[in-house]
């Protein structure tokens, strides 16, 4: 091997270890992290959800979700006494 090709292949393998240790290393450390943070956050919610059946009650998430179903329905239901106004007619200015 000539002195340049070693050269080069000693460049690609200093790039090939930056890249893995600098960037793919961090990643999949991350990714585990993030995956774990949330089981941890879904076995929190299991077993609040199964706290709560057993003490009968309705567990905070739903009672909030059911009360903005609730006003969503009230804000999408037009009433009989809303006045919309009278239509403008709309000019478009030129320049």
């Amino acid at each position: 091997m000539s002195l340049s090709r070693i050269f080069l292949v000693a460049i690609v393998l200093y790039l090939l270890y930056g890249f893995v240790f600098n960037f793919l290393v961090p990643v999949f450390r991350t990714a585990r992290q993030v995956k774990k943070q949330f089981r941890n956050m879904e076995d929190a919610a299991a077993t609040m959800r199964e706290q709560m059946n057993n003490q009968g009650q309705t567990p905070p998430f739903q009672q909030e979700s059911t009360a903005q179903a609730a006003q969503a329905r009230k804000k999408s239901e037009p009433l009989a006494t809303d006045n919309i106004g009278e239509y403008i007619d709309f000019e478009e200015v030129k320049k």
